[in-house]
Formats: C-alpha cells, structure tokens, sequence
C-alpha cells in the first residue's frame, strides 16, 4: 500500500509539471446552482474576506509602472510595492512602515524582462500579459503559516464554495544541498485542516522555494491547486493560490541565513479563480474575457470565438483572438497607469504588445483601420470600478491606441513596399538583406516585428538572413553600451541584516532634520548650520559592522544626526566634509549620503583614524547644496507653470536634478508647442522676479487628502509630511474653502528649497524630446547658464535676420548665390546644437526650413540659367553626335550635371562627358550615356575611366555619373575620355 501510494504522488507530481492548465471542453460548474459568480463579485469576496473576517487592511493596487526599482519593467507581483519592508529598508516615518495585515488586487504584467509570458500568449488557454493578483500579507511575523493556511482554506471552501475533494496542496520537501529540512510544519497543518494525507504532495526547491531574485529574502512556499478534472479520470491539477513564507535571505555567496523578521505573503491569479468559480473551459472563458472577444466578432470580418489551439486551430484565428483581447487589457492598464509605446525599456515591451495586437487583428481577424482603440471602452468597462484610473484615461488611452495603430499600419504598408522592391533586386537564391531586415524592424525604422517580417518572407518562398541580422544585433548592443550613460556607482549599503541588527539594538532612525536648518543672511546669502554628530556605527566597503576604521580607509558612516540630505526624490545627494570634534584640522571627505530604512549611511575616505563614539562636526558643501536648493525649488515652480500652460491634468512623470542639470519628465495630450514653452517660462519668470517667499512646514499627512491643486507624486510620504508651497503659507494652502494650491505651486517634498525664489534669477528650457507617446522630457538651466543661454538665442536670432535680408536682396551670381545656401546650412547647425531657449530654437528651425528652401531654389534656378549659357556655347563647337567630349567654365558639379543633360535633351542620341577645371589643378567630371548604348556602355564606367586616369573617383548608374580628379594635362584626360567612348560604341 505504501509504495503504491508513493508510485501514485509520482504520477501526480510529473502530472502537475507537465500537464497544460487549460485545454479540454469537459470541464463542470462546480454546481448548477446558483449562476456563477462574476468577477467582480469573486475579487469583492476575497478583499472583504481579509478586511472584516481577519482584520487585514486594503490597500490600493501600485501602477505598473515600478516605483523605485530598476531591475523590473512592470510590476509582476503582489508583492513588488512591499519589496522596502521585505528588504527592510522601510522608511520609518512612511505610511508602510506601519503595516501588519494587508490584501489588495494588484495589477501585473509579466511581458519582457526575467518573467515574461508575452511569447507563450494566445498559444494556450491560459497565459496572460496582464493580470490580476489576489494576495493578503504579513509583516513582522503578524501572523505566519498556521493562520495563513487556515484563512486560504476557508476562503476557497466555506466562501467560494470549493468542493475540498477537488483541491490538492503541495509544500517545501527540502533541499539537502542547500542544508534546508522539509517543511513538515506546512504539511501537519494541512493535514489538521482535513486535506487527506493523499492530496498532500512534496516538491523540492524549483516547485516550493520562491526567491525575490538571486540574492535577498526567499523561503518556502505552500501550493494549492485545483483538479480540474473532478473526479473523472486522472486528476489534472492547476495551481490556484501559492503561500510564500519569507524567513531566510539568500546571501550575495550563495547562502541561506535566518531573517530578523519573518513574513507572509500570498498570491492567487484573478482570471484562473474565475474560470475554477465559473466552471469554465479556460481563463478566456470567463467574463473577464468574454465581453472583449464578442465585441472583436462583431468587429472583425472572422468567423467566433471557439477556443481552440494547436493544430486545430486552422489558420490561427483562435489565437488571434486570444492575443487581442489579452492585449489590449494590457497596454489600457499600462497606458492608465503612465506608461506609453516607446522606444526602450518597459515603452519598447509596450510598442511591441500593441504592434502585435495590430498584425492579428488585421492580418489574421481582418479587422478594419482604427478596431483595437473601438475595444478600450469595453476594458473600461469591465476593470474600471477596480481602477478608476481606466475610467479617468479612456479618452487617452483610446487615443493613444488608435494613433499607434494608424503609425504602425502606415509603417506596414512601407515596409511591405520595401521588401517588394528588394526582392525585384534579389538573385534565386539570395537570402533577404540583414541590413534591410533590421531597419524595418523593431531595434531599426519601421517597427515591424521580426517574427511579422519572417512570416512576411516565407509566404513569398524568400529565407531571411539571420546569421547577417544576428551580426548587426551585436554591433548595435555594443554601440549603445559605449554610447549609454554611465552608470551610478551604487555605493555603500546596509543589507537587511544589519538593519535588523540596528533594529534589534534600538538604535533609532537617524535624525536629519537639521538639514533644513539654514538661514537667509541680511545680504541676501544663505548661512549653513554646521551639525555635531556622535559616530554610532562603522562599516568596510562590504558592509561589515566594525568599531573603527584606519588610514585611508573608504568606510561608510551611521551617525545620531546629519545636515546631509540623503540623495531621494530625484534630487543628488549632499557632499562636504566632517571633522572630529577637537581635531578640526583633519577633514574626512563625504561623498554622498544614503537612505537605508530610515539611517543615513555617509560615505567618507578616513584620513586619520575614526572609531565608533567620536564626536564630529558635519559640513555641507555650500555651493552644491545651494545648487540643488535653486534647481529643487525651479522644479517645483516648472511643475506649476506647465500646469498653468498645458492644463490641470499635467502630470509629473519624474525628474532628476543636481547643481549641474534639471530634467524634468512630464505626461503631455500633445506635443508642447513654442508658445506653451514660452509661456511656461514667463510663469517662472514672473514667480522669480517676485521673489516670492517659499514656505515648508511638516503636517500630518491626513491634512494634505483632497485638498484642491495639491501635488503628489507617485510615491510614498512619511507621516508628518513636508510641504512646499511658493508665495502662500502652508496653513492657507492647505485650507480648502482658500484655494490657493490652485494659484500657486503647493507640493508635498522632503527636498531642500530656496527661502525665496529670487535666488534662482531665471529659468531656460534648452531642450525637449518626445521620451514615448505622451511623455516629454525637459532639460533645463538656471541662474547665470539661463542668462547665457538667452544671449545665444539672441545672437542667433539676429544672424537669421540678416541672412533673411541677404536672401531678400537677391543676387545673379552663381557663387554668391551658393554661398548663401551654405552660410544657411551652417546656421541651422547652429541652431540645431547651440543651448538656448528651445522655444526659440523651434522658431528659427522653423524659418530657417523656409530660407533653406528658398536659397536653395534661388542657387537652382541661377544654375540652370548659367547652364543654359554653357550649353548654347557647346552647342555651337558640337552640332552633331553621336558623342560630345569637351570642357567648359563651371562652378560646381550641379551645374556641370545640368550642362550634361542639356545637352543631351538638345541632341538626342548623344552621349556627353564635360571636365571643369578647378583651381590647384582639381577637376569635375559629368557625363550621360544614351539608353540606346547601354548596357555595353555605361555613364559610371566611363566616368571612372576618365576619373581613374585622374587619380579621382567616379560614381553613379549606367546612363548619369560624375566624378572627381586632378590633372595638368586636360587633354590627356580629354583623349582618355574618347578613346574609351568610341571603343565602347
């Protein structure tokens, strides 16, 4: 009986690996009665079962977009957003730093990056780009295993109504390698929850150890799963909910070690708990999906939805709607949530979704121009009362989709162009171009996908050249490595022990108020505290707690207080320097100062030794600090005024600032034209020569909810907050009945400001670049760099006056004429690079396009006329052809070129070839072979030649060319010409 039973977990364990979730049309209601639950009613379920049953505390999904996080695209878990209390690098003061019990639904999208589904969507039954996560967390050891198995089993049976018979959990069977035991404790309380001792399977590491990544919290998990085949045959088990239970930490060597604190968290995908309530075949089944593939039938020229895959798919039409209607949920989500189509990152993944969506549903759905925008209301519909987010960007979102698809539709229609005009040039046998592959594609001009592309060439019997297009993959990799910005050198970190460490020793957060503490001087200068510190801790380059440092060593520093402002919130970190108390002739170099859950660790070089005890004296670099205070403060006063240009629901989408530079990303409905850009810099223009007074104050963060015009980000505030508000004191701003957040610039900031605005003196946007659709990123200057950057733009302003009036007089001189258009060509370089006001420098690109165009038909026009003079005098010494060989006065190649066809209109039949004499003994050629001569004889093999015998060059086609030599001798070259010419003929 034992081993029968073993044989049997076996099977089910490589069932449970191999088997598709999804697949067979016998699937059963869990009951006739009553209807299936539907969506919204089973993601209501779970929240208020957490929230009234077990005291859990909901909290909103976080965007798609990471906060904080560069290693991820998207948000791909429950649990991203709690990633600060996991690591334990929790601001104290934050709203978080409180949690205990918490659940939500969060959105997630796993397309692009480590985890991605975006291949495998459409192919089966059950993979999504988008999703939903159901899950309920622990923090602290609030509650661990016991309870969290007890809850998950009462949900799923006695709240949903699960059949128990039809339910399966796996948990952690060891890892001997690793030195982890099985974990007998999750296995016992199932086993006391009445789960029989059969439907209770052990799995190792790969099935039951989850990890955040390759170091950092992990632990074992518990699984629960769902047999869909109830009872009939075999069982065919999905996971339905998995319990995580984070207790060790996977050190950067590789190694486990016990976590100061313990915690749970838990995640169980929406879409497939819906299809086991509904009794459906397949997540797509299920009325999160259903409304989105009946509106793509009765939008599209194919025949329903029947959900079929694989080979029974004929010509892929069921995947097709698969894609689509996975799609499109997912760029609405991502497009609500700040993220556009672009050009790279997480904006690339994104063009690539929507371009797929376009290739089925025109290629395959033979849906009509402008059908994937028709279906965003319909997401809207069935996800907005979870995220009023989606029902607040519909408007946007649906265009957004639709301009993209009419770009990329456009772009299809090119390419197809190209690819039938390469082919025309193709041998049998040749493959298609590497080169001409990739710039249709993605990483190239056109944005078509390679998989389109490939598909595309088979159906004309054309093979790709992959090994060439892996080539220039390669190149471009290694271009933008050495053309990428240099990466910031992460520093000194606290891990997670040694925060616990502290936390275990209660030492408190660092106290860094005093770096708000500076005052304006009479003479308007800034005066800087200095802060005397006592040194609580000292730590190696690796980390390493230790109680003193030497000579020359680079260490990092954990004191009682700091006037440092720690670099967050996109603003640089402070940099100066300390003294030992007593000792003040001996400074120790900081660096930088950083936030690691709530202490500010200072990197410093000690120059003499340092030991844990010693008092200090903090000094701030002045200069730097007020940099980043003027920047800061200019930031703040450009958020409003491009509010106040573009319209109230302007959103910041980020920014970076330091002494040297201010960037500023902003959510734009359309590009910002001159005149918004203008305006945008009058309004700080006028906030700075106001030299309005700045107010910042801490309140409680209650205080700031729903307070008209005041700005938040996408982030997380402690409590009390600071806030910034220019011209107008906190208490007013912060009033409702006042409304003064609506006159002025009122923003939660724990960032460094001017006292008063005047100190920043102006404010120049010299540059503006579209980041993806919808976003726009600013760079601007400040101070006495805005200054110059005005008197460039004006400088140059007035040489496109002058060159107006130049063009406006006019000139008969060929030269003269042709100088002009150069000096223009020059000019708009100029423009092009030069740091001046971008408004500006849009208004001159603008005109000088149009004195470009006109000095460029001026030079035409006096060319063909001198042409036509060259051409009479030609005429006469050469009345009759076949062949003209001479040379003639001009003063350039184009001109020489219209001389050559002149001729050649003027005598048909005629094959011409004209030398020009240059000064320094340099010498143009042109020439035009009759089409009746060719191919035997052609322009391009003449030309070089007659250009060869020059020491020159020689280019073109088989009737126009022209080259380039230098020679003493014209009439050697003259009778080079001739004799090559009548050999020929």
């Amino acid at each position: 009986m034992v081993v029968s039973m073993v044989a049997a977990a076996g099977r089910l364990r490589r069932a449970i690996r191999r088997s598709p979730p999804w697949g067979s049309p016998s699937r059963r209601p869990l009951s006739s009665e009553p209807p299936p639950a539907q969506a919204t009613i089973v993601r209501d379920a779970f929240l208020n079962f957490f929230r009234d049953r077990h005291g859990h505390r909901l909290v909103p999904s976080a965007s798609v977009r990471p906060r904080g996080d560069p290693s991820l695209l998207f948000v791909n878990a429950g649990m991203n957003q709690f990633k600060p209390i996991f690591l334990g690098t929790v601001n104290p003061r934050s709203e978080m730093a409180g949690f205990r019990r918490v659940a939500n639904s969060q959105k997630c999208v796993r397309a692009g990056g480590r985890h991605s589904d975006l291949e495998d969507v459409g192919r089966d039954l059950s993979h999504h780009t988008f999703f939903e996560m159901l899950g309920n967390w622990a923090f602290g050891g609030e509650y661990f295993k016991e309870e969290a198995c007890s809850m998950a089993w009462e949900l799923l049976t006695q709240v949903y109504g699960i059949p128990q018979d039809r339910l399966w959990v796996s948990y952690f069977g060891g890892d001997p390698k690793a030195g982890l035991d099985p974990d007998l404790e999750s296995r016992d309380i199932w086993l006391r929850l009445g789960v029989p001792a059969s439907h209770v399977l052990s799995f190792g590491p790969q099935e039951n150890f989850w990890e955040m990544g390759d170091t950092g919290p992990c632990g074992p998990c518990t699984e629960i799963h769902y047999d869909l085949a109830g009872r009939v045959g075999a069982p065919q088990l999905v996971e339905l909910w998995n319990l995580v239970f984070i207790q060790h930490n996977r050190e950067a060597d590789g190694s486990l070690q016990p976590l100061p604190q313990r915690h749970v968290d838990t995640g169980m995908g929406l879409e497939r708990l819906v299809a086991v309530l509904q009794g459906a075949r397949s997540t797509y089944d299920t009325d999160l999906f259903s409304p989105l593939l009946s509106a793509i039938h009765q939008g599209c020229r194919a025949p329903p939805y029947l959900g079929r895959v694989g080979a029974a798919d004929e010509g892929r039409t069921d995947m097709a709607y698969r894609v689509v209607a996975d799609h499109i949920r997912t760029l609405s989500v991502c497009i609500a949530d700040g993220v556009y189509p672009g050009m790279s990152g997480a904006p690339l993944v994104l063009r690539r979704i929507l371009r797929r969506a376009v290739r089925f549903s025109t290629e395959v759905l033979r849906a009509p121009p402008g059908f994937l925008g028709s279906l965003v209301p319909i997401v809207v519909e069935t996800l907005g009362d979870a995220y009023p987010e989606l029902q607040k960007n519909s408007a946007q979102i649906t265009n957004l989709v639709s301009e993209d698809e009419a770009a990329f539709l456009a772009s299809l229609q090119r390419g197809r162009r190209i690819i039938d005009r390469t082919l025309r040039r193709l041998g049998p046998s040749e493959p298609f171009p590497a080169e001409v592959a990739w710039s249709l594609s993605l990483s190239g001009n056109l944005g078509l996908p390679l998989d389109l592309l490939e598909l595309m060439l088979e159906e004309k019997g054309v093979q790709l050249d992959s090994a060439g297009l892996a080539r220039l993959a390669q190149e471009e990799a290694q271009h933008g490595s050495r053309q990428a910005e240099p990466v910031q050198e992460q520093g000194l970190q606290l891990n997670v022990h040694a925060l616990g460490e502290l936390q275990r020793r209660g030492v408190p957060p660092t106290d860094d108020s005093p770096k708000y503490s500076y005052s304006l001087r009479p003479s308007g200068g800034y005066e800087f505290s200095t802060c005397e510190a006592q040194v609580l801790q000292l730590y190696t380059e690796d980390g390493t707690a230790v109680a003193s440092v030497g000579k020359g060593q680079r260490c990092g520093l954990l004191l009682d207080k700091t006037n440092f402002y720690a670099e967050q919130g996109g603003q640089a970190s402070d940099r100066g320097y300390l003294v030992r108390v007593g000792q003040e002739d001996v400074l120790f170099p900081v660096a930088r100062a950083q936030v690691c859950g709530g202490f500010i660790l200072h990197e410093a070089v000690a120059p003499e030794g340092l030991k844990v005890g010693d008092q200090v004296q903090l000094h701030v670099d002045e200069a730097w600090r007020l940099g980043c205070m003027e920047k800061h403060t200019a930031t703040h006063l450009l958020s409003w005024a491009l509010r106040q240009a573009l319209g109230p629901g302007t959103e910041q989408r980020g920014s970076s600032l330091s002494p040297e530079h201010l960037r500023f990303d902003v959510a734009t409905q359309a590009p910002v034209t001159p005149e918004q850009l203008r305006a945008v810099e009058g309004t700080v223009q006028d906030a700075v020569g106001q030299d309005e007074p700045v107010y910042m104050e801490d309140v409680a963060l209650a205080r700031t909810a729903r307070v008209p015009g005041l700005r938040s980000l996408d982030e997380v505030y402690p409590d009390p907050v600071r806030v910034v508000s220019v011209g107008v004191p906190v208490a007013r701003a912060l009033d409702p009945a006042s409304r003064a957040a609506l006159q002025t610039s009122v923003e939660l900031c724990c960032g460094t400001h001017l006292l008063r605005t005047g100190a920043i003196g102006d404010l120049v946007i010299v540059a503006e670049r579209q980041l993806t659709k919808g976003t726009t990123r600013l760079l601007a200057v400040t101070g006495e760099q805005a200054q110059q950057a005005r008197e460039v733009g004006q400088s140059l302003a007035q040489e496109v006056e002058a060159a107006t009036e130049r063009l406006s007089r006019g000139s008969q001189d060929v030269v003269v004429a042709q100088r002009l258009s150069k000096d223009m060509g020059q000019l708009i370089d100029a423009v092009d690079t030069a740091v001046m006001p971008q408004w500006q420098r849009r208004e001159l690109q603008a005109a000088l396009k149009v004195l470009q165009r006109r000095a460029n038909t001026a030079v035409r026009k006096l060319e063909l006329g001198q042409a036509t003079q060259k051409t009479q005098e030609l005429l006469q010494r050469h009345s009759q052809g076949p062949l003209i060989v001479d040379t003639v006065a001009a003063e350039s190649l184009s001109v020489l070129v219209k001389v050559v066809r002149q001729l050649c209109e003027r005598v048909p039949g005629t094959s011409v070839l004209l030398l020009s004499p240059q000064p320094l003994g340099h010498v143009l050629c042109a020439c035009q072979v009759t089409q009746s001569a060719t191919p035997a004889f052609t322009a391009e093999a003449w030309a070089l030649a007659v250009c060869s015998h020059m020491g020159g060059k020689a280019w073109g086609s088989q009737v126009v060319a022209q080259g380039t030599g230098t020679t003493a001798d014209l009439e050697a070259a003259l009778s080079t010409a001739r004799a090559y010419a009548l050999n020929q003929l």
